[in-house]
């Protein structure tokens, strides 16, 4: 089964293969991964490392790299700008790529730069990773800091643009903020259930509820610190609990795959042991979908969580 993965650093890699002067990047060393997996695409993300320094130079830099990528490699993509492109991807048997980015932090004050993000393609932001900037307050920062006025000011422009919000590493207070705000779905789009793993970057159950009720989502994510806390439990099927709880809570409608997979995004490391047993990259991915039919899932759950539920928040949060 196709499977639309809710997180992917893809750009963030392109990047910092582009300073070594590579082409062609996805081809060489993402693609055989995602057709093994039979995954058809995903967000994309650009997202600033926490050790840059000069972010806005290093923002125009992903940038360029991620326009010079797709330029140069029309062929392999189907960028999602419009409602109805995700079912012309599906039809073309291109990757259908959601445009992202990861962190706002780089563009302080400025929205103006929401406006050039949308015209280059992107439908995609959250508005912190784990640090507190401009905009907001991730989860790593003060847990009594949250959405700032220009935080506010950016959720309600990114939803007249059509530029789905995301809540994954926002802290608690950052979360109900943008929940509030928002008057379209939100999704977390790499989170798990801090109930079944607690660590900061999942979700309560409240929370989960609550993007449920936005009509949005929530992606799991595959990194193993997030699935459990202890070593002998972070399996694909402790990762399919996950799952399982938050269908619960929010219902089958809303629930989706944001892997987050980077073991790509280290040099010198094979990346084996940052995921799960059983889902170690994107060429795992199937095995999600065997669980979830062990578990008496039906077919047509188990599309919703593969890519129907995503494609649903797309249509509804880009169409006009």
């Amino acid at each position: 089964m196709k499977i639309f993965d809710g997180h992917a650093d893809i750009w963030f890699d392109v990047s910092a293969k582009r300073k070594n002067g590579e082409e062609h990047i996805v081809k060489k060393h993402h693609l055989d991964r995602f057709k093994t997996g039979n995954i058809m695409g995903g967000i994309f993300i650009a997202y600033l490392d926490e050790n840059a320094v000069d972010e806005e130079r290093e923002m125009m830099w992903m940038i360029n790299s991620t326009m010079h990528e797709i330029q140069k490699n029309e062929e392999l993509y189907n960028i999602i700008k419009s409602s109805g492109d995700f079912n012309k991807g599906i039809i073309n048997e291109k990757l259908n790529v959601l445009m992202g980015i990861e962190g706002l932090r780089a563009i302080k004050k400025n929205l103006d730069w929401l406006d050039t993000f949308y015209q280059l393609g992107f439908r995609h932001a959250s508005l912190t990773w784990n640090e507190e900037n401009d905009l907001g307050t991730g989860a790593k920062g003060d847990e009594n800091r949250g959405i700032t006025k220009t935080g506010k000011a950016a959720i309600k422009k990114m939803n007249e643009l059509g530029m789905i919000v995301d809540v994954s590493h926002a802290n608690e207070k950052t979360f109900w903020g943008i929940y509030e705000v928002s008057n379209k779905p939100i999704i977390a789009s790499h989170s798990n259930a801090r109930s079944l793993c607690d660590h900061v970057r999942n979700l309560t159950d409240k929370q989960i509820r609550a993007v449920a009720e936005s009509g949005g989502l929530v992606g799991a994510v595959a990194y193993k610190g997030f699935v459990d806390l202890e070593k002998d439990r972070q399996t694909i099927e402790r990762y399919v609990d996950h799952i399982d709880h938050m269908v619960s809570l929010g219902g089958i409608k809303h629930v989706g795959l944001g892997f987050d997979f980077c073991e790509y995004l280290y040099t010198g490391r094979t990346g084996k042991d940052m995921n799960p047993k059983g889902l170690e990259d994107a060429s795992y991915a199937q095995n999600v979908i065997e669980e979830l039919r062990k578990r008496k899932y039906s077919e047509e759950d188990i599309r919703k969580i593969a890519y129907e539920n995503f494609m649903r928040v797309i249509e509804i949060t880009l169409e006009k």
